[in-house]
């Protein structure tokens, strides 16, 4: 534990403030793709009884039509945030049909990108700018990409806990600015730190050819439906899945080091002009083929690991909400869908990643500098193709260390925060003991487990999740049922549809118009 960590946590505890380190709000985000019974993405509109994907608070769609994603309120008790998340699903499984959700990050059983189909919101102009910026997605990048699936966990500190740390820290910057730059050291921690997450929790080993549209791999061949790699723990998170790519080819350069610069380097990604883009048009013949040429259309379109949040009001733009009211929140994004379990997640998992980002944020956490971006970069990139190989080595303070030593030490440094955390059950400790013993062992790995039933079943990717989707399926239709949460699904989702139609209803200038005057706030 560094000596900067350790006077940080002994002030808490000396001052009798380290009970502010506990009750820290967190919501999930999770993605399912729905698939048809034979497996391949579905084809159908975003059910009806769901309600609307545009208004609806905890049920909507992400790039595809088909890809659900369900939101759950911000909790300070984590069994509140997966029992919500579990309800979420029941009533979902209720309207389905036939159809279910898939257990995986990596989707299968595509027929290349005509299937996949771009969501859509109804004929607003909030709605019809959704819609647009997934369209200039798929003419910037491809279908592909907007169909794989992962788990967003959010997470805030207590809003009691920042006054008492600020006077410990003896800062006198205002609430609103100290605690914006506290979520920024968070976040430069996580970025060093969070190779952790896909060792730890990635369960994207292995891919449908079908994914990769027949182009070249370099991947291994498991059998003639699937290719994997042998160590990897997240090829979602790969240079095969999410990355940032073309917007670096563009010039883009997102800086961390404060609030300020983040707002500055996004906010001249979205007006300055890439060449490859506009070559691309944006009104051709009439029809909008992106919102803009620009390096990115919105902020949401540069993909990151971690991202400082704040709720929105209204058409708000995120940079516009972060400059008035500062980081609300933080989005941590690199959790792949757990197939072994329902709902892709589980307590354990959520307790280590309430810890870990505790321990980010009470760690020192300097500026980034370009070497150190780099070897970030890399040591991510190493992990998901490579991360269970025994002697793989990471870029750390400018040398070469051992995978499982860094591993090891990280978990020793946020000992004590599992110790503050924990309740009788010891959950945060037994979690923690859990990560240890997965470094120790990569075969306790899901990407390991996976591989390994995938071999003693003899089943390639797609069997073996489809499987594994049908007993979720049967999880969430067996029950239990709680009616009067079931009853409140069904209010939210037809309160949605009316929503959605007034918005359409009161559309007051037209679709360009309501572009300048979202661009120009």
């Amino acid at each position: 534990m560094s000596r900067i960590l350790e006077r940080r946590l002994s002030r808490l505890v000396n001052h009798g403030q380290a009970h502010l380190l506990r009750g820290s709000r967190i919501g999930l985000e999770k993605e399912g793709l729905r698939v048809s019974p034979n497996g391949s993405i579905a084809r159908s509109d975003h059910p009806r009884a769901l309600g609307s994907a545009l208004t609806h608070p905890w049920i909507t769609t992400d790039y595809s039509e088909a890809l659900l994603e369900f939101v759950t309120p911000p909790y300070p008790d984590l069994s509140e945030t997966l029992r919500f998340l579990e309800d979420t699903h029941r009533f979902v499984y209720g309207e389905l049909g036939e159809e279910f959700i898939w257990g995986a990050s990596m989707p299968c059983v595509l027929d290349g990108e005509n299937s996949i189909r771009i969501a859509e919101y109804g004929h607003s102009n909030p709605g019809r700018m959704k819609h647009l910026y997934r369209v200039g997605l798929a003419y910037r990048y491809g279908k592909l990409m907007q169909v794989i699936a992962g788990v967003h966990f959010n997470f805030s500190l207590p809003e009691a806990f920042w006054p008492h740390y600020r006077e410990l820290e003896g800062d006198r910057r205002s609430l609103q600015s100290f605690s914006s730059e506290c979520y920024f050291g968070l976040i430069r921690n996580l970025q060093r730190y969070g190779w952790l997450i896909p060792y730890l929790f990635g369960a994207s080993p292995a891919i449908c050819k079908s994914f990769l549209a027949g182009q070249p791999q370099r991947l291994t061949e498991f059998d003639h439906n699937t290719y994997f790699e042998p160590y990897a723990t997240s090829l979602r998170m790969s240079d095969i899945g999410y990355t940032n790519r073309s917007e670096k080819k563009a010039g883009l350069e997102v800086s961390y080091a404060s609030l300020a610069d983040y707002i500055a380097s996004l906010t001249g990604a979205i007006t300055t002009p890439c060449p490859r883009f506009e070559a691309i048009g944006v009104k051709v013949d009439g029809q909008y083929r992106q919102l803009n040429a620009n390096i990115l259309q919105i902020e949401n379109e540069y993909y990151s690991t971690m991202r400082p949040k704040q709720v929105l009001e209204g058409n708000e733009k995120p940079v516009l909400a972060l400059t008035r009211r500062g980081v609300g929140y933080v989005e941590l994004r690199s959790l792949d869908l757990n197939p072994f379990q329902p709902l892709g997640v589980d307590h354990q998992q959520l307790h280590f990643l309430e810890a870990f980002l505790l321990f980010c944020l009470i760690q020192d956490s300097p500026p980034i500098e370009p070497t150190e971006r780099a070897a970030i970069d890399d040591n991510q990139l190493h992990v998901a193709l490579n991360g269970r190989h025994p002697t793989l080595e990471l870029f750390r303070e400018g040398r070469m260390v051992p995978l499982v030593d860094w591993g090891l030490a990280i978990c020793e440094g946020m000992a004590p925060f599992c110790e503050l955390l924990d309740d009788g059950d010891q959950a945060y400790s037994h979690s923690l003991m859990a990560a240890r013993e997965a470094l120790a062992d990569p075969d306790l790995t899901p990407s390991a487990r996976m591989l390994a039933e995938m071999r003693t079943t003899g089943e390639g990717f797609f069997h073996f999740a489809k499987r594994r989707s049908l007993e979720h399926r049967r999880h969430f239709l067996q029950g239990p049922w709680d009616g009067a949460r079931m009853d409140n699904f069904r209010r939210e989702a037809q309160a949605s549809l009316e929503r959605q139609r007034q918005l359409e209803a009161t559309d007051d200038v037209d679709f360009d118009e309501y572009l300048r005057r979202y661009f120009a706030q």
